[in-house]
């Protein structure tokens, strides 16, 4: 299987700037390069896209705050309100930034849509929490809806797949009333734990009921939890739903190290996710995310490409390259789980799972 990277200087450096996640995208990018793994894979330049593109999904009035936004002209209040503050503070070059990054996602869609791949991945993308008109949660554009939307140029049905330890909110916002996309989200879910949607009962309205699921997980969340709640209902999932094509959100600040500290996941348990989704053989995106581990989120997103490649990389040290040092003192990809409990039990699992399928009922 050839698999397609989106890749590109500019795109990690771009990428790079933004506050929350300064310097992630060239580590997780070196460290991929640093097994040679983008030598078995075919390099996709990506194509930016301009304000017009963009407001696919956002605001024109969002789109053209981002646009004007400089150090020299800014307006607090402006910037206020289309939420470019706290988590999401404006920096130099956001407009190109996020140009860049809306492109690399709907460049990754074309490339399915045109059948030149089976599996593209974007580990620059993944920013499933941005609104139409305003940033939110780290994410300054929403690109995965603006991939769907791109998919669906090409795809009549499109299953999205959330593995982030946050609710994938904006994605199931935009597509909350319709029968075309189908949304599934397993996340932290607890009062006062952003962004604090995704409950059970969320499972859409309108034409859109019942294409949405929520599996809310408490902390300590496994590896083995997270298998079996992907075994109790995504099969069911796509066998009822019948996706023409996949996007699979890989978000990875629930793997064990994170400073979120609230899931205990290892980059083998995120694996075993995608090579699920991918075994379902419809066209797929696997997006990035979050992750704020950095050298924890290269080693999940390079074990999942190794793994794609059929590369075993878990019990090999990390070579040495430019951000060799970052990985110490042990210098190995495997990571550990913490002693952290799990407070997901049998019985809170076997209600979600039963919950699930029974809301599939419902699908008109």
């Amino acid at each position: 299987m050839v698999v397609g990277f989106i890749s590109s200087e500019d795109l990690i450096q771009l990428t790079s700037l933004m506050p929350k996640i300064s310097g992630r995208a060239e580590l997780v990018s070196q460290l991929i390069e640093s097994f040679l793994l983008t030598d078995k894979m075919e390099i996709v330049e990506p194509n930016d896209i301009c304000g017009l593109q963009l407001m696919e999904f956002h605001s024109k009035e969002y789109v053209d705050t981002l646009e004007s936004y400089s150090h020299q002209s800014e307006d607090e209040q402006r910037l206020k309100q289309f939420g470019l503050e706290f988590d999401c503070p404006p920096f130099p070059k956001m407009f190109r930034t996020v140009c860049a990054i809306g492109g690399a996602s709907i460049t990754a869609a074309d490339e399915l849509g045109q059948g030149y791949f089976k599996v593209v991945i974007n580990w620059f993308g993944g920013w499933h929490h941005g609104q139409p008109d305003k940033a939110e949660g780290f994410c300054y554009v929403n690109d995965c809806v603006l991939a769907i939307r791109q998919l669906r140029n090409y795809f009549s049905r499109i299953l999205y797949i959330d593995v982030d330890l946050h609710h994938g909110n904006g994605v199931e916002t935009a597509f909350y009333q319709t029968s075309a996309v189908f949304t599934y989200s397993i996340h932290k879910y607890e009062s006062g734990f952003y962004p604090g949607t995704g409950g059970q009962e969320s499972v859409g309205e309108g034409r859109g009921l019942g294409y949405s699921v929520n599996i809310p997980l408490k902390d300590g969340a496994t590896d083995a939890t997270l298998q079996r709640v992907i075994e109790g209902t995504l099969d069911a999932v796509v066998e009822r739903f019948k996706p023409d094509a996949i996007v699979c959100q890989c978000g990875a600040d629930g793997v064990a190290g994170d400073p979120h500290q609230a899931f205990n996941y290892t980059p083998s348990g995120l694996s075993a996710v995608v090579s699920r989704v991918v075994s379902y053989n419809r066209p797929t995106l696997l997006l990035g995310g979050g992750g704020y581990n950095h050298p924890n989120v290269a080693r999940t997103w390079t074990k999942i490409t190794a793994d794609l490649l059929k590369v075993n990389v878990s019990d090999e040290e990390v070579p040495e390259h430019k951000h060799f040092t970052e990985y110490g003192p042990g210098f190995e990809m495997k990571i550990k789980p913490s002693n952290k409990r799990n407070e997901n039990d049998s019985l809170y699992l076997d209600s979600v799972i039963n919950s699930v399928n029974k809301n599939l009922d419902s699908m008109k």
